[in-house]
């Protein structure tokens, strides 16, 4: 889902205003508006060069770019999702508090919700606001003569961050700090306060040990690097969130070999062998760890779903859109969970993966931080 950024002329941003107001309008009823806001967005952008959504429009917009992606295995509850429009924000500072109000409102006390907050998008060609964290909530890593302490895959973040004279603990789990540009200005860095940050200590349902290893995980997802695209306005930065799938913490964060690579611990405790593969040690091992974050994430009353449960979810989705008339598009190979795949559906299936509008897509990272990726690599 990485695209290059388009570079759309007034007749162009016009041709994709038109094709968004035209399906907005339409998909509620009210295609007797649609010729009066074309007439008016046409004004716009002939005097200023873009223009502006309505509040409906943004929040409505949101929902279809959520229906439309393809990555997404949780798209039944796009019509759920909740938007904050935060578009008068001017300040790094105001961002960061705007994205901790998102962390609080999307945990809801555990009962998570869908919700995406928006801010202001480019104007002219330029960025207003962009964040360059993955994640509202993620943990930093520490590059040490004895390999990485935290998330390796945010060693390059964490550099940065350090350089700019941020210091965590060191631990495994600290939270990074919020990094938010304005404009073309040096990003600002805000610690998140401990009222916006959610964590599940892991145990296990049948073994003791597993609490001891000391793990936990962060109970809000909320990707923060992407850009919406609506109706040809880009917007840089518009975090959006749902629940966890139980696999994507116990599959891939806390189990693959460049993260947290905890699979031979849980081996080891579990007493298998792992100097062959035939016996099956990994299999067991990532049972035991997917099992232990459901286990916890129940007994923490934090919501979240397992990858059974959520394959069948998208099988209804794929229902609901086929009875409304619209195609479902999906990349087959995001939306196979990372375990037991061929116990699902979308095993079986094939997906178109052509990229409909309105959108989320990844953003490169900036500069300075591709350039530490790259150092870190060689």
């Amino acid at each position: 889902m990485h695209e290059p950024l388009p570079e759309y002329d007034r007749v162009e941003l016009y041709e994709q205003a038109h094709d968004f107001i035209e399906q907005y309008y339409t998909e509620l009823g009210k295609e007797d508006e649609i010729e009066d806001r074309l007439d008016e967005i046409e004004d716009e952008i002939a005097r200023r060069g873009h223009y502006d959504h309505t509040t409906v429009e943004l929040k409505h917009g949101a929902k279809m770019a959520w229906r439309n992606s393809n990555r997404c295995i949780g798209r039944l509850f796009w019509q759920r999702l909740n938007v904050l429009d935060r578009r008068d924000c001017e300040t790094a500072r105001e961002v960061h508090e705007a994205c901790c109000e998102h962390l609080e409102r999307a945990r809801n006390g555990g009962d998570i919700v869908p919700l995406l907050t928006v801010f202001k998008p480019m104007i002219d060609g330029e960025q207003q606001v962009r964040l360059w964290n993955y994640e509202l909530l993620r943990y930093a890593g520490y590059q040490t003569d004895d390999g990485v302490v935290g998330d390796p895959d945010e060693v390059a973040l964490t550099d940065y961050c350090r350089s700019r004279g941020w210091e965590g603990d060191g631990t495994r789990f600290d939270i990074q700090p919020h990094v938010i540009q304005i404009r073309d200005r040096e990003p600002e860095l805000f610690d998140v306060p401990e009222s916006a940050i959610g964590e599940v200590p892991l145990s296990h349902p049948e073994y003791d040990w597993f609490a001891e290893l000391g793990l936990r995980w962060y109970d809000v997802p909320v990707v923060a690097n992407m850009r919406m695209e609506l109706g040809g306005i880009q917007y840089t930065a518009a975090p959006f969130s749902g629940w966890y799938v139980s696999t994507e913490i116990g599959s891939r964060n806390l189990a693959d070999e460049d993260r947290y690579d905890m699979l031979p611990t849980i081996a080891e405790q579990l007493g298998l062998e792992t100097d062959r593969d035939r016996n099956l040690w990994k299999d067991e091992a990532l049972l035991v760890l997917n099992r232990a974050v459901l286990h916890s994430f129940d007994e923490a009353g934090v919501r979240i779903v397992d990858h059974h449960k959520v394959t069948d979810q998208f099988q209804q989705f794929e229902r609901n859109e086929n009875a409304a008339g619209r195609d479902v598009t999906g990349d087959r190979d995001w939306l196979l969970p990372p375990m037991s795949s061929a116990t699902t559906h979308v095993f079986e299936n094939q997906y178109d993966n052509r990229i409909e509008r309105p959108n989320f897509f990844y953003q490169p990272d900036p500069e300075p931080i591709e350039e530490r990726r790259t150092d870190i690599s060689r």
